[in-house]
């Protein structure tokens, strides 16, 4: 099964336009997958006390978190959509992660404090974003930082990431051969 987390709050939006292009692809591909509407689904992405107090034991007081848990262990591919704003994910992905990614379950530490991949097996891990600046600037994030430390260390593997810069202010062609690219990768 394929999981796909999408983050942006206006249907309207390129990003919908991205999440459609890989809905209807993998619909005519036969593909199973589900779809983790972050905005629309009600997802608060701080970690409230009740939640906190469960957390080391790989438990949660959010069914929205078991949920998205649940269909991750489930799934061999995980796709994400979202905008780049103020040169990163936007602040509901990263809760995402602090909340979903529950110890014991999607990672454990070794004996030196490194955290180790537990239950999650993604073997191909894909990032569609979109941004106004460049997308070399947000490289060193989302290639170094955030797949050696976050992605890995969860068990999503083999990050492809793609990024449509100047969304909003560039030509359609850059948004219309973007939809084509994402088309093809999916």
């Amino acid at each position: 099964m394929i999981s796909i987390l999408y983050a942006h709050p206006y249907d309207k939006s390129f990003n919908h336009a991205i999440l459609d292009v890989v809905k209807n692809r993998l619909d005519g591909q036969g593909k199973e997958y589900r779809v983790f509407d972050l905005y629309a689904d009600g997802f608060n992405p701080a970690i409230e006390a009740s939640s906190l107090r469960l957390y080391s034991h790989g438990e949660t007081a959010d069914p929205l978190v078991t949920k998205y848990l649940d269909a991750l262990l489930a799934s061999d591919e995980f796709i994400m959509i979202f905008p780049i704003w103020w040169a990163t994910m936007p602040a509901i992905v990263d809760g995402f992660f602090d909340k979903v990614m529950l110890s014991g379950k999607a990672y454990r530490y070794s004996d030196t404090g490194e955290l180790i991949p537990n239950l999650i097996d993604i073997k191909r891990t894909v990032i569609f974003s979109t941004s106004q600046n460049a997308t070399e600037k947000f490289a060193p994030f989302f290639k170094d930082y955030f797949n050696d430390m976050v992605l890995k260390a969860v068990g999503m593997k083999n990050l492809e990431w793609y990024n449509c810069p100047q969304t909003a202010h560039g030509p359609a062609e850059n948004r219309e051969e973007f939809l084509r690219l994402v088309s093809e990768k999916v």
